[in-house]
Order: structure tokens, then C-alpha cells, then sequence
């Protein structure tokens, strides 16, 4: 036998229910606005709190470097993080000492040849690697990527050999002819090639032009920030190379960045002169990356857009 269980409900009353939330429980509308406010104001504060840090850890070493500078020689090895009293003493000296003028214009010549010719080539093979179908593309593509994460070192005794038997030890085409292509380039420009629209390149054919034409009249002057943002890198990778210079050049009056190893000698060790000619070699890249920042930036934002 089932017995059933009814509720005695009186006509016209209402069927209990549960207790509403009082007015604490529910923050407001108000009050959930003001506390998302509060931590995205917080998260700001904590981002601008890290790149200063960030900021000072990378400015810090450049102003000890120009304030040892600055300093009278004797002072060279001063704490003090203010040079007082100033003094260019270091600057007369080196102009002395090095042909410093005449290895800028020399390390000059061989960034700008590295430049030019990593440019030129990553252009046309990213080109290749983008536009073209052919068999073994991608076999290819990875292999030439590969060559990337080979270390230099391993390859520089051959290299060495190969360039003293060329004759071309103590020239600056000995430094540029083993630096001619950069899988960095290679990898970045294809990237920025495949947002690249097609549409303007099957037009461009239709038009009549061939491959080459499509390259440099279509292609390339859409890319500008791209190109003026790879050429930078490469630039600073170049003037910034010591290893290999010094193993071609080694006469401490080719390159800058041998003839500021000069300051560096068993007898000691002159500080104030080797900062004064470290902050004249970082004056070219400097004043080039003042005048060509925005493309740096725009090139790395345009690279992450498809």
C-alpha cells in the first residue's frame, strides 16, 4: 500500500519559498565597476613598475660606461656615480693612441657591405620560399632555417681556411664574405611575405610582370618597415661582431672593435680609455636607431598581424 504525502495549502495562499539574498550579499553594480577599476589600475601600476626596473637594469651599465668616461684617468676606478669634477682627458687620449676615426669609418664599411648583402638575399630567398611551389620546398626551408641554430664557431675554421687560401686575410671582404646571408632574414621576411595579399601579386602578373618586377615594384615598397626594421638588426649584429674581425684583422688599427681590446694589455688595464672609445663606437648605432626607431617598432607590431 502507497501512501502519499499532500501539503494542507489554504485557498488563495502563496507556496513558500526560499529566503531572497539581502542587499550585503549582492555587491552592487557600483561596487563590482569600482573593484575592476581598482585592479586594472593596480595591474598598470605593477606593469610601469617592471619596465622601470627593467629600464634601469639596461641604462645603468651605458651611464657607468660614459660617467668612467668622463672622469679624470685618475679617478678611473672611482665609486662615485656622479663624474665630478669632468674631464676629457680620456677622449684626447685615444684620439692619440688609436686611428679611432679612420677603424669607425672601416667597421662603418663592413656593416653596411654585411648589411646590403644579408638584405638583398633575404629578400629574394624569402620571396622564393613564399611565392614559388616547387619540390622540396619545405625540406629546403628547413635546412636553411637550420644553418640559424649552427654556432658560428664550428664553421669559423673552415671559413678561416678557405679565406686565407682566397688571399683575402686583413681585407674587409675577408670579414663580409662568410657573413653574405642570415637565416634571421630569411625567417622574418617570409613571415611579413606570407600576410603579404596575393591578390596584388596575380594582378601584377597580369599586368605583364615578370617575377623580378613583382619583387621590387610590388613587394618590396609595401614592406619598407619590415626592411627598415631587419636592416637595423642586421646592422647592430654586424657592428657589433668581434670574433671573426679580429681572427681576419687582427692589427689593432682595422676595426673598432679590435683597436678597444688595445686598451686591454697584460701591464694593465687603462678603464677610462677603453669607456671613452666604447661610447664613441656606440654613437653610429645609436644615432641610427634615434632616426629609425619607429620602423623597428612597426615592423615588429606588423610582424604578428596576418
Amino acid at each position: 500500500m502507497t501512501f502519499t504525502l499532500v501539503a494542507d495549502v489554504q485557498p488563495g495562499s502563496r507556496t513558500p519559498s526560499a529566503p531572497a539574498a539581502s542587499p550585503a550579499a549582492r555587491p552592487p553594480a557600483a561596487r563590482r565597476r569600482g573593484l575592476t577599476a581598482f585592479l586594472g589600475f593596480g595591474n598598470r601600476v605593477l606593469g610601469h613598475v617592471i619596465l622601470a626596473v627593467l629600464s634601469l637594469i639596461a641604462v645603468v651599465p651605458v651611464y657607468w660606461m660614459l660617467a668612467t668616461a668622463f672622469r679624470d684617468p685618475a679617478d678611473a676606478l672611482s665609486l662615485s656615480p656622479v663624474p665630478w669634477p669632468l674631464s676629457l682627458d680620456n677622449f684626447a687620449y685615444i684620439f692619440d693612441a688609436i686611428p679611432i676615426a679612420e677603424m669607425i669609418g672601416n667597421t662603418m664599411a663592413m656593416a653596411v657591405a654585411m648589411t646590403v648583402a644579408q638584405l638583398l638575399v633575404a629578400i629574394v630567398a624569402s620571396y622564393a620560399f613564399t611565392m614559388w611551389e616547387f619540390r622540396g620546398k619545405k625540406l629546403l626551408y628547413l635546412l636553411f632555417v637550420g644553418s640559424w641554430l649552427v654556432p658560428f664557431q664550428v664553421t669559423m675554421i673552415p671559413n678561416y681556411v678557405l679565406i686565407s687560401q682566397l688571399g683575402l686575410l686583413n681585407t674587409v671582404t675577408g670579414v663580409v664574405l662568410p657573413n653574405l646571408c642570415s637565416a634571421f632574414g630569411v625567417l622574418l621576411l617570409r613571415q611579413h611575405m606570407q600576410a603579404f595579399p596575393r591578390d596584388l601579386v596575380d594582378a601584377s602578373k597580369i599586368d605583364g610582370r615578370s617575377s623580378w618586377g613583382t619583387l621590387w615594384l610590388v613587394i618590396v615598397p609595401n614592406m619598407r618597415p619590415a626592411l627598415a626594421s631587419l636592416a637595423i638588426m642586421l646592422f647592430i649584429s654586424a657592428w657589433n661582431e668581434y670574433l671573426w674581425p679580429m681572427l681576419i684583422m687582427p692589427q689593432s688599427d682595422a676595426l673598432i672593435q679590435v683597436g678597444i681590446r688595445s686598451f686591454l694589455g697584460e701591464e694593465g688595464n687603462n678603464w677610462g680609455a677603453l669607456m671613452a672609445a666604447s661610447g664613441l663606437a656606440c654613437l653610429p648605432i645609436f644615432f641610427i636607431y634615434l632616426a629609425l626607431q619607429r620602423y623597428v617598432i612597426d615592423g615588429f607590431v606588423r610582424s604578428g598581424i596576418k
